[in-house]
């Protein structure tokens, strides 16, 4: 698990000069510092990456309230009054915007007092739209239920920030890279989600219309410029494809935003060069993007499970808001979760259950480092709102709360500790492992099926229309 000593150098560089200005100062780890984590533990990483929410908004659960989880009840807006957090659906019929404009005008120095300054998209055939007090919800508790369960069983992360301060398009390349930079040594990072064209969120990336466009953020927070919505650079793929390691990346469809690989050249290996490319036919996207997203269920029960995944899920299963319909994340989690937990891949398999950014909903703590001095790396744009985590594992801490700074960047580093992996420096070099919240030397949990009204046989077998992101 030793990195190589010029790695190791360039890392404590790295770490030295981001100390002031990182999310956790480096953690005051080395580069061969793995933490607890030990060949064999974990042979198995499932990363789940579901869609905007916060903890306020999504876990106003009693129970991990209870123990210490902070989640408020409510908070302020714009002209300092404070707001009561009120009980809405899961499904609801707006959506709010959460552009990196949004998360600006939310953050507001940092006093968290501007989310009702940010916009609402009705959607079509909508009534009494938008609601009072639209932004300061929190999620009927009985929809979420099986997300109380497996955070209550297992170990649940109040201090989980997305990295970047922006919408799904940016997010999705964090979570399988560190990074959104158009190029490998770029500080500059892709800000938003796609414009240009109609629907644009259904058909983007490399694959994306001509016309097609996205904004990059500079060192001092400026979007002036924009750039065809295909990038490349590094991605822990690489470093797996490198080692040997097998991945896979279960998604819906080839073109939409929320699928990481499709913006990202090299992952993608268009068939003809962007911007007239048409179909992804790189050896990444066919041997290891899988379509669709439900092949992860039947991968786990027949034992063909890769050592690294994502799971992407659609829309109606995602938690994103704008669809009455979108109720299936809670029951679409369970059935990954159970799959695994029932499987013999449950003795060593470590799932990350987190969200891809905040959706626009009222969250009180703030990211606890703005990185905004212009030169140090993410200077502009890192880092954003808290998103809720999950870890599930029978070495997760049984019914605990970390208190800890993590980021997707956390999620990046942990998989290269476990797989002996070099870094890619980027978020995963400023951030943590999740070590806290695992214990190698506890006896191993118990698998104890989770709850939901749809199990995995609904989703294998769901022939309803696909709901796909459009532009957000």
């Amino acid at each position: 698990m030793k990195r190589t000593a010029s790695l190791s150098l360039s890392l404590l560089l790295l770490c030295a000069t981001a100390t002031m200005l990182s999310l956790n100062s480096c953690g005051g780890k080395s580069a061969t510092n793995i933490g607890p984590i030990q060949p064999g533990n974990i042979q198995h990483v499932v990363v789940i990456f579901q869609e905007n929410r916060t903890p306020d908004n999504l876990f106003h659960d009693t129970v991990l309230m209870a123990k210490g989880a902070d989640i408020a009840s409510s908070g302020l807006n714009s002209t300092g009054q404070t707001v009561a957090l009120s009980m809405g659906e899961l499904g609801v019929d707006y959506d709010l915007s959460h552009a990196h404009s949004a998360f600006v005008e939310m953050y507001d120095g940092g006093k968290m007092d501007g989310a009702d300054l940010i916009t609402v998209s009705c959607s079509a055939g909508a009534t009494n739209c938008p609601p009072p007090a639209p932004q300061f919800l929190y999620v009927n508790p009985s929809e979420v239920q099986p997300y109380f369960q497996l955070a209550e069983q297992y170990t649940f992360g109040d201090r989980m920030f997305q990295t970047n301060q922006g919408p799904s398009f940016p997010a999705h390349q964090f979570i399988i890279s560190g990074t959104s930079a158009p190029t490998a040594t770029s500080n500059l990072f892709i800000a938003d989600n796609v414009a240009g064209v109609a629907n644009a969120g259904k058909h983007t990336g490399c694959l994306a219309a001509p016309t097609e466009y996205v904004y990059l953020i500079d060192p001092s927070g400026n979007e002036s410029t924009t750039m065809y919505p295909c990038a490349d650079h590094p991605t822990l793929t690489d470093e797996l494809n490198n080692k040997g390691i097998s991945w896979r990346y279960y998604t819906p469809s080839a073109g939409s935003l929320w699928t990481g690989p499709n913006a990202i050249q090299h992952m993608c290996g268009p068939n003809v060069p962007p911007p007239n490319a048409t179909a992804c036919t790189g050896s990444d996207w066919t041997n290891s993007v899988v379509i669709p997203e439900s092949q992860v269920l039947t991968d786990i029960t027949s034992g063909k499970l890769a050592q690294v995944s994502w799971v992407i899920p659609t829309g109606t299963n995602s938690d994103h808001a704008g669809n009455t319909a979108s109720t299936g994340g809670p029951s679409w989690v369970a059935s990954i979760v159970n799959a695994v937990g029932t499987s013999a891949y449950w003795s060593n398999t470590a799932i990350i259950i987190t969200w891809d950014d905040w959706g626009g909903w009222y969250d009180h703590v703030p990211p606890p480092s703005i990185v905004n001095d212009g030169t140090s790396w993410g200077s502009g744009y890192v880092y954003g709102f808290r998103v809720p985590l999950i870890v599930v594992s029978p070495y997760a801490k049984a019914g605990y709360i970390s208190h800890v700074n993590h980021d997707f960047g956390s999620i990046l580093n942990l998989i290269e500790q476990t797989f002996s992996l070099p870094s890619l420096g980027y978020a995963d070099a400023r951030a943590d492992d999740l070590s806290d919240c695992f214990d190698f030397t506890q006896t191993p949990i118990t698998f104890k099926t989770i709850n939901a009204p749809l199990n995995a046989a609904h989703f294998l077998n769901d022939t309803s229309p696909r709901i796909d992101p459009d532009n957000d």
